[in-house]
């Protein structure tokens, strides 16, 4: 039985009760479905590296050794020229040795483009799995009469071909049908299956209005029925952009990767000058070199390492972002999420948990807390949100208040919640006639309820609500209207809960150089006191569209990267204005259309992994070019001597590998310079680990690592080579 309410003297009646009736179902499209479990990769998730990619991926390496797809790479077109040189020169002087350095030319390039083949061929089968979510679709549009809110019932619609739709077209879905476009949902409510696209097979909400009534063509609706206005073209959907992008069809170089091959373009030139001029000095020594061995000094001088695997590092970086379910629109941005300066976070769902939770009754000075429960909670059984479920939930664990049964309060009214009163509440009508008003809500509109009925709103009431706003929290005032006059019972602590280990990852964002700023609507008082809880650098409280673009622009003006996350249309400014804007997937058309990346997820937390996969992907360029630049060290100590021993003796001092013989040393430097492409392929796909940490150690552990690495591995795995080549007759 329920407590006497607070309300209610002991000798007054309770109001008549009805046989206790089942317990509350929830109401809506989910109450008809059963709860999915998460998948949250497909097949094409599996392994960052299958040995067997190499194997099915060679023959688009074969087909990329066209001239127009060589030209793009002016290291591979200078190795491939290469290569051409010493193939005719064998074919017009056969030797071993000739045959034997043309090969392995080819091999280099072959293994060159072998990387890129590899990191396509993860793209393609990842892209494989979206092309399921397009079929035939028949589209139902609704005749031009149609307008939004009308009757669909005595709609008139007609059966088209989804390709046929155009943007501004509307569209009728009903259960167990596919969207057949991109759009935004203008009238109606059901649940989609999204797991088409995320991978994830619990069902989600999709309504008109608000921040998620964007849908992607595809998904299915699994209940209800939606009318969609159609955004997209055929053939520029949201999923046909996603697939050509991790096909790598449309990926463009980004700055920084077009930097680099104009700095390894300048070293090939230079170097081949270099080669050019060996020849006659050493003509004038009397060591006149080959067309092959100049060839083989040329290829060992070049950066080929980098140059070979730079397109794949690219590639793998945003098949790392499609892996955590996040669709970059471009390059540019993963790179821009490596240079991040300042993260805009918005409060609710990122750094907490979204919603507002209840955590205690604090009554007034001569009231009972048992009886403040107990009115809290009945004022809140119509309040369908997180908040109100929260106050409901709070009353049981504390005081084993239970909800009535349907019919137990035949007598009472329910005044469920709306954002325009912001108050719930029950009219209880008692069996001696007498009428009970109890209302909960936001501290503004209970003081102005109780004030319009002639009530006094005591001090401590304020001093409360006062009280828990500095703390971060958010009060709710509960008060009643009865025989004894309209007063205030006391308040509702709500409580922001923080997330738990974020302030962990604003350590670490921290230490990367990275400022974090809170955006959210709350007051100043509580945000400061969460950004506090939470360990962020800056917040922006009562933010207005405005204001967060205003911000960006001011970071911006300083020299600084922003990235930001968003999901309404009223973000969408700001998010056009980030360096790196993150769309929700769950929200408007106009904040997907206006940010450079889509969180299929639909999860603010990402923008912190977005950011660590863009620095790893900069990492990783950065130690595999250092690697590439040290790792000709030990080649040129083979090559080197084995040209002008003959010439000049005392250049065997160099000779410090005590290589078999010229042709032994050159064959061998080759050979390694070939193979080490083949074993760097999973590092450029998988990237270098990253760990938060100063830019200064980042260098300082890419030297020691993959400089030293890149000078000592050439020298172990030249000799070892040297030793199996000196067993061959021709080259030993």
């Amino acid at each position: 039985m329920l407590p006497p309410a607070p309300h209610q003297a002991p000798h007054r009646p309770t109001p008549e009760a009805a046989p206790p009736a089942a317990p509350r179902t929830p109401r809506g499209p989910l109450a008809r479905l059963r709860p999915g479990t998460g998948n949250r990769r497909r097949a094409a998730r599996a392994g960052l590296f299958d040995p067997k990619q190499l194997v099915q991926s060679f023959p688009d390496a074969l087909r990329k050794l066209h001239p127009r797809a060589l030209v793009k790479n002016p290291v591979l077109f200078v190795v491939a020229v290469g290569a051409v040189l010493t193939t005719v020169s064998a074919v017009l002087h056969p030797a071993v040795f000739t045959w034997v350095i043309s090969v392995w030319l080819w091999l280099t390039v072959i293994f060159a483009n072998l990387a890129e083949a590899v990191a396509e061929g993860r793209g393609k089968a990842q892209a494989e799995s979206l092309r399921r979510a397009r079929t035939a679709t028949v589209a139902r549009r609704l005749r031009n009469n149609w307008r939004v809110g009308t009757d669909l019932r005595y709609a008139e619609t007609e059966a088209v071909a989804a390709t046929d739709l155009q943007p501004f077209d509307f569209v009728l879905v009903e259960a167990g049908e596919t969207i057949p476009a991109d759009g935004d949902v203008v009238d109606g409510v059901a649940a989609v299956d999204e797991s088409a696209v995320t991978g994830e097979s619990a069902p989600v909400i999709r309504e008109s209005g608000g921040d998620r009534s964007g849908v992607t063509g595809g998904t299915t609706v699994l209940s209800d029925r939606i009318v969609v206005r159609v955004t997209s073209r055929s053939g520029h959907s949201f999923l046909d952009r996603m697939i050509a992008l991790v096909e790598g069809a449309s990926r463009q170089r980004t700055p920084n990767e077009i930097a680099l091959h104009i700095l390894l373009a300048a070293l090939t030139i230079v170097f081949i000058l270099v080669v050019v001029t060996v020849q006659p000095m050493a003509d004038y020594a009397g060591a006149d070199q080959s067309t092959t061995v100049l060839v083989a000094l040329l290829v060992t001088l070049i950066p080929t390492t980098i140059g070979a695997l730079l397109s794949a590092i690219g590639i793998a970086g945003m098949d790392r972002l499609v892996q955590r379910n996040v669709l970059a629109m471009s390059g540019r941005a993963v790179e821009a999420a490596g240079d991040v300066n300042t993260l805009l976070l918005d409060k609710t769902g990122t750094i907490t948990l979204g919603n507002r939770e209840a955590a205690a009754f604090v009554p007034l000075p001569g009231v009972d807390e048992l009886h403040l429960a107990d009115a809290a909670q009945l004022s809140s059984l119509a309040d369908e949100t997180p908040e109100g479920r929260s106050v409901v939930a709070l009353a049981a664990r504390t005081y084993g208040l239970r909800e009535p049964a349907e019919g137990e309060l035949s007598q009472a009214r329910w005044v469920e919640f709306s954002a325009r009163t912001r108050m719930s509440g029950v009219d209880l009508r008692w069996g001696n006639g007498e009428v009970s008003h109890i209302r909960k809500g936001a501290a503004a509109q209970v003081i102005d309820w109780v004030q319009r009925y002639g009530g006094h709103v005591p001090a401590e009431a304020r001093r409360f609500t006062d009280s828990i706003a500095a703390s971060g929290g958010t009060p709710l005032l509960v008060a009643v209207h009865d025989p004894g006059g309209p007063r205030v019972l006391g308040v509702i602590h709500l409580k922001d809960v923080v997330k738990e280990g974020i302030r962990e990852r604003f350590d670490e964002l921290r230490r990367m150089g990275i400022r974090t700023v809170m955006i959210t609507g709350d007051n100043p008082l509580t945000a400061r006191a969460i950004a506090r809880e939470a360990g962020v650098d800056d917040y922006l409280a009562e933010a207005t569209p405005e204001d967060k673009l205003a911000l960006i622009t001011r970071e911006q003006e300083g020299g600084k990267l922003v990235a930001m996350t968003g999901d309404g249309t009223n973000d969408a400014p700001a998010l056009a204005q980030a360096d790196v804007g993150v769309a929700m997937n769950t929200g408007t058309s106009a904040a997907k259309e206006a940010g450079n990346m889509v969180d299929l997820d639909s999860n603010p937390t990402k923008l912190i992994e977005i950011v660590e996969i863009g620095k790893q992907l900069l990492i990783t360029r950065g130690a595999l070019t250092t690697f590439s630049i040290t790792n000709d060290v030990a080649k040129y100590f083979a090559i080197i001597p084995a040209m002008f021993t003959g010439a000049y003796p005392g250049l065997a001092a160099l000779n410090i590998m005590d290589l078999h013989s010229p042709t032994s040393a050159i064959t061998s430097a080759i050979i390694f310079n070939a193979l080490i492409i083949v074993g760097l392929i999973p590092l450029a796909l998988r990237g270098v680990r990253y760990i938060p940490t100063t830019a200064h150690d980042l260098l300082r552990r890419n030297l020691a690592c993959y400089g030293l690495g890149g000078l000592v591995l050439p020298f172990l795995g030249i000799k070892l080579i040297d030793l199996v080549i000196s067993t061959v007759p021709g080259l030993g």
